[in-house]
């Protein structure tokens, strides 16, 4: 099948591998032109190590001529940018595409979920997400990885399974897209956490703490939010906190472990600015949503307060051992 992908991204590059090599037919966006004359020119791209773009995959910066008879249209641009590329989407957009959320994160202002805010632009029901433990350099190593997809349409999981699913690519299928969606996003923000613990200086047993408690965290909000609490045993659940928060590989850790290690206001600005820490974006969102909706979720607020309003790194772990 035609599979578009919008952002050229490192999880976007490494997907259009996993895509190519089922056979797909593949066309990536992007609204950069330099970002497009490199990667037709060398192939390759600064944003992931060891990948080499696919002779076969069309790059373009023309959305209309991008999704033309695609069959799926993967979304894999940051959060911020997502409302912005719908308005014109919805422009092109055929009534049996389908779309397959690949982005992780909240809405500021809005708070709105990635799938939420597609559909205020976009009038279609076949709207899917994948989510769970794979960095986007361990996909174009072709390593074994499992992830969740989500979807109210049973038709869109078939697609979605249809494009991806090889022997070293697994996809669970579940409805519950809005627990996938917390689980996405939320994770990113307790990575930031875990890293912060680490450049504190104390071991795995207290990140392992926080990852407990921040699974009951999750779960809360789930279920506030009127998902299915059992999303937090998935993939996209246990699985990808599991990866996020104990790796340097996850940008939202190293950022947190440069706060942990009290590195200095320049270091961590200058990796702000260099690096897309989607965790940022997202806390910020989430801590509005939590206190809009009176769901008492203390962790959410106690690293908004570090990274936000210069608390001690300290109040984490006193928090942590109540």
């Amino acid at each position: 099948m035609k599979v578009t992908i919008l952002g050229t991204g490192a999880y976007g590059l490494a997907l259009s591998k996993i895509l190519v090599e089922n056979k797909n037919e593949v066309v990536m966006w992007t609204t950069f032109e330099s970002e497009k004359n490199e990667l037709l020119e060398t192939k390759k791209s600064p944003k992931l190590k060891d990948f080499k773009l696919d002779d076969s995959v069309v790059i373009t910066t023309d959305l209309e001529e991008s999704i033309r008879n695609s069959k799926l249209i993967v979304i894999a641009i940051p959060t911020a940018f997502v409302t912005d590329v719908c308005k014109d989407l919805k422009k092109y957009i055929k009534s049996n595409q389908h779309i397959c959320i690949a982005s992780k994160g909240i809405e500021q202002g809005t708070c709105l979920f990635i799938h939420d805010m597609i559909k205020k632009q976009i009038k279609t029901k076949y709207i899917g997400a994948i989510s769970g433990p794979s960095f986007a350099v361990d996909l174009v190593k072709g390593v074994p990885v499992g992830l969740a997809v989500a979807s109210k349409s049973k038709r869109t999981l078939n697609i979605i399974r249809e494009a991806f699913v090889n022997d070293h690519f697994k996809l669970i299928p579940t409805n519950d897209i809005i627990g996938i969606e917390v689980c996405g996003s939320v994770k990113n923000i307790i990575a930031i956490a875990s890293g912060m613990i680490d450049g504190m200086g104390y071991p795995i047993s207290t990140q392992a703490l926080l990852i407990t408690q921040s699974l009951h965290d999750i779960k809360a909000i789930i279920h506030a939010l009127g998902g299915s609490k059992k999303t937090i045993l998935s993939f996209a659940g246990f699985g990808d906190i599991l990866l996020t928060c104990t790796s340097e590989k996850s940008r939202n850790y190293t950022f947190g472990k440069l706060i942990g290690s009290n590195a200095s206001k320049e270091e961590i600005e200058q990796y702000k600015n260099n690096i897309t820490v989607e965790g940022l974006y997202t806390l910020k969102s989430m801590h509005k949503l939590i206190n809009n909706k009176k769901i008492k979720i203390p962790t959410i607020n106690i690293i908004y307060d570090i990274v936000f309003k210069n608390e001690k790194i300290d109040k984490l772990i006193e928090y942590l051992m109540i």
